[in-house]
């Protein structure tokens, strides 16, 4: 990574980069600073190191990915919702956006962008929230208003959109036929506390079984990738 200059870190827009992948890390930061006005005074590997970084350096946007070691990429926005609520956030995450925009911006992101995503994407989502928009792709956006106008919803679209942004998290890993023990490695969490969060899961869907849960996370899942929305 090229190094910034005091006078040149005055003129760019400050950015911190969060994710625990290098190569996917390294690939963000390239587009960032393929930009003259655009600097990345830190990169993070974790929820803590990034908000850490945001006090001490009081950036200008932070980029983060969602699935992080420890605190997820939500948990992070409403931390640095706490300590500088007017820091605009970007989520650019391998999750499918459908099931994670609307759930970034209700946390208090000011857009989401897929890692599938060509990098001059990236750099438009960051150009439109540094103007005071909110970017998420036009059928994310048609979903989410979509949203907001229906009135009559179904007892399971309710009860999922209910769940926590953890529970959803294991709630979808469940779906693509994750286990227990691959669901904590993917979280970073130990297996009871997955096994704490599917207990929860049934309980709010009003589940019996553990073979139910994946029965149904496995159908809403399918339902979803096929563009239904419940």
């Amino acid at each position: 990574m090229r190094a910034v200059s005091k006078t040149e870190e005055r003129q760019t827009k400050k950015i911190i980069v969060v994710d625990d992948h290098p190569t996917s890390r390294e690939g963000i930061v390239k587009w960032i600073l393929s930009e003259p006005d655009l600097s990345v005074c830190c990169q993070a590997e974790t929820a803590e190191q990034a908000l850490d970084a945001v006090i001490r350096l009081e950036p200008d946007l932070v980029v983060t990915d969602i699935t992080l070691p420890g605190k997820s990429g939500l948990e992070l926005i409403r931390d640095l919702q706490a300590v500088a609520p007017a820091l605009p956030i970007l989520v650019i995450s391998m999750h499918d956006e459908r099931l994670y925009a609307e759930r970034v911006l209700r946390a208090g992101g000011r857009g989401y962008v897929t890692k599938q995503a060509r990098g001059d994407t990236i750099v438009e989502a960051i150009r439109r929230i540094f103007s005071g928009e909110v970017y998420v792709s036009q059928e994310a956006s048609q979903q989410i208003l979509e949203t907001l106008v229906t009135t009559k919803k179904t007892p399971e679209s309710t009860s999922v959109r209910e769940l926590s942004d953890r529970e959803f998290e294991v709630f979808q890993l469940t779906g693509q036929g994750l286990s227990s023990g691959q669901i904590a490695h993917r979280m970073h969490l130990s297996i009871k506390t997955v096994q704490a969060h599917c207990s929860n899961i049934k309980a709010k869907l009003k589940l019996k079984t553990a073979r139910q849960l994946i029965s149904y996370a496995a159908s809403w899942m399918a339902h979803e990738a096929t563009g239904g929305s419940r």
